[in-house]
């Protein structure tokens, strides 16, 4: 994994979609900008991308749209397989240039809305708000509850720093202590340079000692972010409904885009459609109605696998298409009022580890 130093970052900075939509705005220079990346992709010269040639550009916008990477989770995995159909349309073998410039600009708009609408926010880490946590009175207050939960446990003085790093967030000044490459770089030589965590037994641990030594460790934490500053990718984003309601009340809107989710979901000889396919026309319409694509947020994985079921939405059994529409709509609605009921407010923090615009790797160009 590549180091985070070197890389030229304000103290925060947020990404909210203008610069994509400047892009594709602009037809001279998004054409300019397909002409580069097809022409990156075709890899054998043939004016064509394969199935395999569309795997990185597959890959890359996974990863904007914040997606482990294929084959890690099956709740994400199919995503991938829809981006990838949305190139192909699920039939074609290879995808000209025109195609590759119609799909990405879609995908691109789609992205530019979503960081409109939850912007992210670039957060240069390099020790200053740490050191203005743990000099300040929250310092304190916030430690002494923590410790009597991590008390109750016992442990090492070493425990009770892993344990008590683990509840540390961006707004304290630390990088997530979850990310491997925080772990390799900044915690684990922070813990080995410190003798009183380095994992003998310790026992009658008090406050004062925890709160002191807890402290030592932080402002060590603090020196090596000076040195080593980390960049973390920030966003919060709570989904209360909203979104749907002002979807399901523009019918144009509706019927435009369920229309477009239907050319892309498999019909029988007889023109039906298998209800196992609902899951993926649901990924399909999630932009437009405020909602995150399935397995991208787990809270609301929950809940959509709750309507489904009250709907009896796998079943796979085959209806016809306006039954298909109906179904969605019901879907929607319910979703609608769950969330209205009770919001889902998430959180999430990636370290970067690359230069990042506004939607990795995706939009770069040569420098």
């Amino acid at each position: 994994m590549a180091s985070c130093t070197g890389m030229k970052v304000k103290k925060s900075e947020v990404l909210d979609g203008s610069e994509i939509m400047e892009l594709v705005e602009n037809k001279q220079v998004f054409s300019n900008f397909i002409d580069h990346k097809f022409s990156e992709l075709d890899t054998n010269r043939d004016g064509k991308l394969s199935v395999n040639e569309l795997q990185p550009a597959v890959a890359d916008i996974g990863a904007a749209l914040g997606l482990p990477p294929q084959g890690i989770s099956p709740d994400t995995d199919h995503i991938y397989s829809e981006v990838l159909n949305q190139f192909t349309h699920g039939k074609h073998d290879h995808v000209s240039k025109t195609e590759f410039k119609v799909v990405l600009s879609d995908i691109l708009l789609g992205m530019a809305a979503g960081l409109k609408r939850d912007p992210i926010v670039i957060l240069r880490m390099d020790g200053e708000d740490l050191l203005e946590f743990i000099n300040s009175t929250r310092f304190e207050a916030e430690m002494v509850p923590l410790f009597t939960h991590i008390d109750s446990a016992g442990g090492t003085l070493r425990d009770y720093i892993i344990k008590a790093l683990m509840q540390l967030t961006v707004d304290n000044g630390m990088p997530p202590s979850s990310d491997l490459w925080v772990v390799s770089n900044i915690i684990e030589p922070m813990l080995h340079s410190c003798a009183v965590a380095d994992g003998r037994d310790q026992t009658g641990i008090s406050a004062e000692i925890f709160l002191e030594e807890f402290k030592k460790f932080l402002e060590r934490v603090a020196e090596k972010l000076r040195e080593q500053p980390v960049i973390v990718a920030h966003s919060e984003n709570t989904f209360e409904g909203t979104g749907v309601r002002r979807f399901l009340s523009n019918k144009f809107e509706v019927d435009k885009v369920l229309n477009a989710a239907m050319t892309d979901i498999p019909k029988d000889r007889h023109g039906k459609f298998s209800k196992e396919y609902l899951r993926v026309a649901l990924d399909f319409i999630a932009p437009s109605a405020g909602l995150p694509p399935y397995g991208a947020v787990d809270q609301m994985s929950k809940v959509v696998n709750e309507v489904f079921k009250m709907v009896n939405a796998e079943d796979g059994k085959l209806v016809e298409q306006e039954e298909f529409k109906k179904l969605i709509l019901e879907i929607l609605g319910s979703l609608m009022l769950q969330l209205e009921g009770n919001p889902i407010s998430v959180s999430s923090n990636s370290v970067v580890h690359e230069p990042l615009n506004s939607s990795s790797s995706l939009l770069a160009t040569p420098s």
